[in-house]
């Protein structure tokens, strides 16, 4: 036995399930979990809001009765929530699991969580309000498009990874380069202390983009005929709420916003809500592609998938 086994094995043992949207991961998830000795903690940035349960696509009460999710509904949509804060929290959550005796099954498609979980956080300085006004003011002179432009001067890998439209993530880029000095890109290459389990990591993705793109524009409609636009209704009345906080711009949150707002009509609101939808899952599994160790599952395959999963873990704690 060498020591990289020797050491593998001294680890407490932690399962990922990762995919993109609509790939069916909490269904397997649920399926391990009468399989398994696992406990899931939720890995998506949007199901940790109360009250945004159904354009979340939040497990119902069901769901959750028979398969409890730890780090779900955690924080009302005003309050902030960081990836530092889900790795205090994800931590906590793992330990308390391993202490029981039991597998933390982490299961999301947040894969900036996943990432900062595995290799630690990177060193980014903390907001600066100051330079943050700032740089929204020059948005307001100059456009966000031409900020876009400053930043691809500054940090072109940023600007090639960050849309243009994307005017909170042009924004901290631009204020990690102003307050600290370095890019964004230079800041997440240095790491933090890794992940101390044995983790066994899981992607599900659909082989065909097409089958995924139908599931995505059926769940949507599904989402509205289910009451999406009134829980979104709810949100708008609040005065503490407005479109550019995290919560809001989770994908179909911001274009039913819009909608109430009366900046576009609903066929256009229903059409960008599933587009949206389609870039987030193109993203994630664009992170996928590169992520390395994963063991590949087919989602239009959800028993064989099950039954790979079984077989993979089953072997090493059996």
């Amino acid at each position: 036995m060498t020591k990289q086994t020797q050491h593998c094995r001294r680890l407490p043992t932690a399962i990922f399930i990762m995919g993109p949207t609509a790939s069916g991961k909490t269904a397997l998830a649920v399926k391990l979990r009468h399989q398994l000795p696992v406990d899931i903690i939720n890995v998506d940035s949007a199901l940790i809001y109360r009250g945004m349960d159904i354009g979340t696509a939040k497990p119902d009460g069901y769901v959750l009765t028979q398969a409890p999710h730890r780090l779900i509904n955690i924080c009302d949509p005003a309050e902030p929530y960081s990836t530092a804060d889900f790795c205090r929290d994800a931590l906590y959550e793992m330990a308390d699991i391993t202490a029981a005796g039991r597998i933390p099954l982490l299961v999301g498609g947040t894969m900036l969580y996943f990432k900062a979980l595995l290799n630690g956080l990177s060193p980014l300085p903390q907001a600066d309000n100051e330079i943050r006004i700032r740089i929204k003011r020059e948005a307001k002179t100059i456009g966000w498009a031409a900020l876009h432009q400053k930043l691809q001067v500054i940090d072109v890998k940023a600007a090639t990874r960050i849309h243009p439209n994307d005017s909170h993530r042009v924004s901290r880029a631009l204020e990690v380069f102003l307050v600290s000095g370095h890019t964004i890109t230079e800041m997440t290459q240095k790491s933090g202390k890794r992940l101390k389990y044995q983790v066994y990591q899981f992607a599900m993705m659909p082989f065909d983009r097409f089958w995924l793109h139908q599931r995505i524009a059926r769940r949507f409609h599904q989402m509205l005929a289910n009451g999406f636009e009134n829980e979104v209704r709810t949100l708008f009345a609040r005065s503490d709420l407005n479109k550019d906080m995290p919560s809001i711009r989770c994908v179909g949150y911001r274009q039913i916003w819009s909608y109430l707002a009366g900046e576009i009509d609903y066929d256009d609101m229903v059409f960008r809500g599933i587009s949206a939808t389609r870039q987030l899952a193109k993203r994630q599994m664009t992170w996928l592609r590169s992520w390395p160790a994963v063991d590949w599952l087919d989602s239009e395959q959800p028993e064989t998938a099950l039954d790979r999963v079984l077989q993979v873990v089953g072997a090493h704690i059996g």
